[in-house]
């Protein structure tokens, strides 16, 4: 591959597990897998900005719709277990005996547990805004429900509107200039059709395992971080939904030798809002 072919952005699509899959890759070098989140609208195109300057560390970025997402197919099971063990075939699929993990909000939990499970495929990892891996705080029934749509969770029942998508980036962001109608427009794309129907699917599927009762000796994903024997970059901006910079500061307390950063004007989107910090921070972290 000569150098001009690596510094190009190339969409791609292979077969997983027997559904069509779509991806963006960029550069040459360890294999990394950005791994967008579960909220309407979330697929590969969240990481667009990314991929260049990641692969400018001698990195092969890789960011792919997860099944029900963007432009693959509908999986068989909306279960978030489905889309875990599709990480580990997506790799397969490519000839990726290794890599590292970006997970952003839901998958960042997705890619620990991962990390956990199969150390032997996973070499790095780094979590952006997972709030699923923080402490939760002693806080008032008012700030509980104040603390807005929980990861995945986030649209409605009917397909939204341009307005609507609009708002959901701008609650998201704390840059607002980043609000594009560009970026409006691709979102709304990715909102409506079949990835709507996805959304619902995989929220009742979700449901119904609320519906469960709990396993009390079962541990949460951020209790058993230090089952993660990776090296492990955590970023979370200090403006995000649910307190997530207060929990942040808690679990940095609780673990001190977290590699843990609070990100200073930055919500939910990190990888929007602290591009040049993810950047400077993740870059040598992932190519190391």
């Amino acid at each position: 591959m000569d150098a001009a072919l690596a510094t190009k952005t190339e969409e791609k699509y292979v077969t997983v597990a027997g559904l069509r899959t779509r991806y963006i890759e960029q550069g040459r070098g360890p294999a990394v897998i950005l791994l967008h989140g579960a909220s309407l609208g979330s697929a590969a195109d969240v990481f667009r900005r990314n991929l260049a300057p990641l692969a400018d560390f001698g990195l092969r970025v890789i960011a792919y719709d997860q099944p029900g997402f963007g432009l693959s197919d509908d999986p068989p099971d909306w279960g978030i277990g489905f889309r875990t063990d599709f990480i580990l075939k997506f790799m397969d699929a490519l000839g990726i005996d290794q890599a590292a993990l970006v997970g952003h909000s839901q998958a960042g939990n997705m890619a620990a547990q991962l990390a956990v499970s199969h150390p032997d495929r996973i070499t790095k990892l780094v979590v952006l805004g997972t709030g699923s891996l923080l402490p939760p705080l002693a806080e008032s029934e008012a700030a509980k429900k104040s603390a807005g749509p929980a990861e995945g969770e986030e649209g409605g029942d009917k397909e939204p509107t341009a307005a609507e998508v609009r708002e959901l980036l701008q609650k998201n962001l704390y840059r607002q200039n980043l609000v594009t109608e560009d970026e409006v427009a691709t979102r709304l794309r990715l909102s409506t059709g079949k990835n709507h129907r996805a959304f619902l699917a995989r929220n009742a599927a979700g449901a119904k395992n609320k519906g469960k009762p709990k396993d009390p000796n079962k541990k949460a994903m951020w209790q058993r971080l230090g089952e993660v024997t990776q090296p492990l970059l955590m970023l979370y901006g200090r403006d995000d939904r649910g307190q997530a910079g207060k929990r942040a500061e808690e679990l940095k307390r609780q673990q001190p030798a977290l590699d843990l950063h609070i990100l200073p004007n930055c919500k939910h989107l990190v990888q929007w809002d602290a591009e040049a910090e993810f950047h400077r921070l993740a870059g040598p972290f992932l190519r190391a």
